[in-house]
Order: structure tokens, then sequence, then C-alpha cells
């Protein structure tokens, strides 16, 4: 199904995500704007499988 390959898109980008702002974090003089980007990011990656997983149910 087409939404359930949405989701895993979403999912991979979403780990992509967390691994990138980890990696921000532990440099040794992050970039708050760089992160809090990310991290909006990846909350929209959050909400946009939630939304999607909502309509498979």
């Amino acid at each position: 199904m087409a939404v359930e390959a949405r989701i895993r898109e979403l999912g991979s980008r979403h780990s992509a995500l967390e691994d990138a702002i980890h990696e921000e974090m532990t440099r040794p003089a992050a970039d708050d704007v760089r992160l809090k980007e990310l991290k909006r990011q990846k909350l929209k990656l959050k909400e946009e499988m939630e939304t999607l997983r909502a309509r498979l149910h």
C-alpha cells in the first residue's frame, strides 16, 4: 500500500534526522540554530507519520 510505503520513507528520514541531531549535540560548539531546525523537521515528520497511521485505521 502506498501509505505504508510513505510511512516507512518518513520513518527513515526521521531516523536520519535523529542521527544528525545527536551528531550536532556531541560537537564541541553545537549550532543552536541548526539543532532547532533539525528538531523542527523531525517533529514535522513525526506528525505526518501519525496522521498517515491514523488514516490506516
